[in-house]
């Protein structure tokens, strides 16, 4: 395991420039490099996406990453293709052909990771291309829509444990959100068979993020004297 975190903190150096994980990325990405169905609580900012990029790029076979969003797929394809790493995106803005193009790439094996919307997983051409191919890593991102108390519950998401056992092969689960309250959690442990050992949850406070709320004040005034202060501290 040494030899294999020492490998990610150099992927995390050459391609993504930092110097140190943040918190919970390290202990998350040791459990899936150990083969282990793993669930991240990290906060907004917090650097989900790399928990399982660096495990996509060092195992094998693909990742599938099930994102709920077209916009969030093509982010953080471009964000990839930019580091120069093999990633693309299965959704209804592809025309046919593309489409055609991109599972013909996926049974060539030209991609490391490739993002889908839980409702691709029904298809039955995906579901053919998929069960073709090794696949290493399942990610499951905004992972709180899976659960009915959860604020963005999507039912397509009820399939996804379902569709995972009906595989040809037996890859690893990784689950993330920001949102998720102690029901949630135990809806997303109880799921995908996730145990508390390899739940890794870092909360929910963002260290750059505060509230205050100040009373009886003069608005404008306020407003005014706090841009000229952050403006002196930045000049």
């Amino acid at each position: 395991m040494e030899s294999l975190m020492n490998t990610a903190n150099h992927h995390l150096k050459t391609i993504y420039g930092y110097d140190s994980f943040r918190k919970g990325q390290e202990q998350i990405i040791q459990s899936v490099l150990s083969n282990n169905d793993t669930l991240g609580i990290m906060p907004t900012g917090g650097g989900k996406s790399i928990c399982y990029q660096i495990p996509a790029i060092m195992f094998s076979g693909l990742t599938i990453v099930i994102s709920p969003l077209i916009s969030l797929m093509k982010d953080q394809v471009d964000s990839l293709e930019e580091l120069e790493v093999a990633a693309t995106y299965i959704n209804s803005s592809l025309s046919a052909n593309e489409e055609k193009n991109r599972y013909e790439g996926m049974l060539r094996g030209d991609y490391q990771l490739v993002y889908v919307a839980p409702e691709r997983l029904e298809q039955s051409q995906f579901q053919s291309v998929i069960n073709q191919i090794d696949i290493s890593l399942i990610a499951i991102d905004e992972a709180h829509c899976m659960s009915q108390w959860g604020h963005d519950f999507r039912p397509s998401y009820l399939t996804i444990p379902e569709w995972i056992q009906q595989l040809n092969s037996s890859p690893v689960v990784l689950a993330l959100t920001a949102t998720a309250t102690k029901q949630v959690q135990k809806d997303l442990q109880s799921f995908l068979n996730v145990t508390d050992e390899h739940t890794i949850v870092t909360g929910f406070a963002r260290d750059n993020l505060r509230f205050q709320v100040k009373k009886g004040i003069d608005k404008k005034a306020y407003i005014y004297n706090y841009v000229k202060i952050e403006d002196k501290i930045l000049a």
